[in-house]
């Protein structure tokens, strides 16, 4: 029976992760994987593919030129499934080759099958060739993910009725689509299906949706959402989801029907941890599946055994359970940790992009910091008017005590890439002052963060340092 110094569930980002941060310290580190291939649901059906999907859909529909060129503008006339799908098979086959080269190279094993625990130290792994393998570990990594949530009155078939799984194996674009549930997954394949002129309703059984980012921000997004085309439905409770031989039939409690030819169902995820038998090694979940754990290290309540990444719950993004991964493998192996720094980017590829970094308007108040507010908006810059944008800002938050940068929101094109100016910022402890006194490159959409920088500078007292001294008499 092989004995390893780690082993590690799921091999999606926090997973990959910490196997390599493993290899790289020299330790004896395994991989179990359930599915056919390495990369978990972060690059088979979640973050890659969504993200891969939505540049296909930008650059075949001709979006980002449509200010230019007119609505009807389009790069290919015809845009059929298969011109969605050759891409993203490219890129996820490139993503896999990459993910294995790595472990090669830093000597992790891997081993293909679905792994539950039979004791303290014991794994049995089922492969789907029937053969069961039991190995030995001294500690552990649980880092499986999520599973999409299929409630029992939704009528699932695969084909007009599909969860976001499905929905990536569609065998044609739709001409109309509901999706229900207005989280992230929901809003991103909600806006780029409306960019490929599909008739888009989004419901959403609450007022309010996305509540981790700033209202105001969001209020910017509605707007130009609904100008591009998505009938956002909020407050709307569905009453019953009905799969007609050539339609779908929502009925809401409102009394209003909305009818299309596919449904998305994507409101919420299950921690995917139901196959562990966990009560084998004293582990629990909550309601949702998910697994309860220290923050500064990742073990859970049983020493040994940590868990990293979406299966933890919030903040369930790539970007964070990468370093989760590092620092849980560097703790289980007895290494000098690695830190997370205070402050992270959220990033949503909708269209448009949706990017925070920081306090949202709504904490700084309930927190009762006195605040300063500076935007920034894309067509204000140089480059905003080249690539033709007529949306897009930077909201910046100030603290009007120590004139520390508090929070930043941004709107439109390219906002997940320049969210990370204001991540450094702020873990930098940086002012407002740095936006005011720095240079950008000209044209740039950075610009607009020194045009938010001095539109909250000039609501601002002036400090000491920026007052001309009176000559000694």
């Amino acid at each position: 029976m092989a004995h390893y110094d780690l082993i590690i569930i799921g091999s999606g980002p926090s997973g990959r992760a910490a196997a390599i941060q493993a290899g790289k310290l020299k330790r004896k580190v395994l991989v179990v994987d359930r599915n056919d291939r390495l990369g978990g649901v972060s690059v088979h059906t979640g973050t890659i593919p969504s993200k891969t999907l939505r540049e296909t859909v930008l650059n075949l529909s001709g979006w980002r030129e449509r200010s230019f060129y007119g609505r009807s503008y389009r790069v290919k006339d015809e845009i059929q499934a298969n011109d969605l799908k050759s891409r993203l098979h490219k890129t996820l086959d490139y993503q896999v080759d990459v993910l294995e080269h790595q472990f090669n190279r830093n000597h992790v094993d891997t081993l293909l099958g679905a792994a539950r625990f039979v004791g303290d130290n014991q794994l049995e792994v089922a492969t789907k060739a029937g053969k069961k393998t039991k190995v030995t570990g001294d500690k552990f990594l649980i880092a499986t993910g999520t599973r999409t949530f299929r409630p029992d009155w939704v009528p699932f078939n695969g084909s007009s009725v599909v969860d976001s799984d499905d929905f990536l194996q569609m065998a044609q674009i739709p001409r109309s689509l509901i999706v229900v549930g207005a989280g992230v997954i929901g809003v991103e394949y909600a806006t780029m299906f409306s960019a490929l002129d599909v008739r888009v309703t989004l419901i959403e059984p609450r007022q309010t949706f996305l509540d981790f980012i700033d209202r105001h921000t969001i209020d910017e997004f509605s707007h130009q959402i609904r100008e591009n085309g998505v009938d956002l439905r909020l407050g709307s409770e569905i009453e019953s989801v009905e799969a007609c031989p050539d339609h779908v039939e929502v009925a809401l409690k409102n009394r209003r029907h909305v009818r299309a030819e596919m449904l998305l169902f994507a409101a919420g995820r299950l921690g995917a941890t139901s196959h562990l038998n966990l009560k084998a090694v004293g582990l629990e979940t909550d309601h949702r599946g998910r697994i309860e754990v220290d923050r500064k290290t990742y073990q859970t309540a049983v020493p040994h055994i940590y868990a990293t990444g979406d299966v933890i719950g919030h903040p369930s993004l790539a970007s964070t359970s990468l370093q989760q991964g590092r620092i849980a493998a560097c703790h289980a192996l007895d290494t000098p940790t690695l830190k997370e720094s205070p402050w992270f980017p959220y990033g949503i590829y909708s269209v448009p992009e949706i990017s925070t970094c920081g306090m949202s308007e709504e904490e700084i108040q309930r927190r009762g910091i006195p605040y300063e507010v500076g935007v920034g908006r894309f067509r204000e810059t140089s480059r905003g008017h080249i690539m033709g944008l007529e949306h897009g800002m930077v909201k910046m938050l100030v603290s009007l005590k120590t004139r520390r940068l508090l929070g930043v929101q941004i709107v439109g094109e390219g906002a997940t890439e320049l969210i990370h100016i204001a991540q450094a910022v702020l873990n930098l402890k940086g002012t407002v002052d740095y936006f005011v006194e720095n240079t950008f490159n000209y044209p740039t959409l950075a610009e607009a963060y020194k045009i938010a920088g001095l539109d909250a500078f000039n609501r601002m007292p002036i400090p000491d340092a920026f007052k001309v001294q009176k000559p000694q008499s």
